[in-house]
């Protein structure tokens, strides 16, 4: 029997979910999907800096499935550069952050970000 899958926890969703071509796509090239989880992977050791560790620890899961992760969302998206084709950000097995944490390392999380200000003013 295999292990079920943990859920990913993922700051929050991408802004875009489909790019494609500006030369229009070539009938013959299927859509490419790109998980929501592997688009998190990708934001935050590509865009913010993360080691694949630090990214485990966000998202909790082990840094060898963060590691099998953003090798599978690096070739979807070589695949959707190189083919020409339409790439989509859909499904995955993911949690949205819920902005309860006390620290959140992403920087993107604008749940996290409005607890931290207001806790910052009553503070101050």
């Amino acid at each position: 029997m295999a292990r079920p899958r943990k859920c990913r926890k993922v700051c929050c969703m991408p802004r875009s979910t489909q790019f494609t071509p500006v030369g229009g796509v070539k009938e013959d090239c299927p859509v490419v999907i790109l998980t929501v989880d592997e688009y998190e992977t990708i934001r935050l050791i590509d865009k913010e800096g993360f080691s694949q560790e630090e990214c485990g620890e966000y998202m909790q899961v082990a840094r060898t499935t963060i590691q099998q992760i953003y090798t599978s969302a690096r070739k979807k998206i070589a695949d959707a550069l190189v083919d020409g084709s339409i790439l989509k950000i859909q499904g995955g097995d993911y949690s949205l952050c819920d902005g309860k944490e006390k620290f959140c390392k992403c920087g993107g999380c604008d749940k996290h970000r409005c607890i931290v200000e207001s806790v910052g003013k009553e503070e101050g």
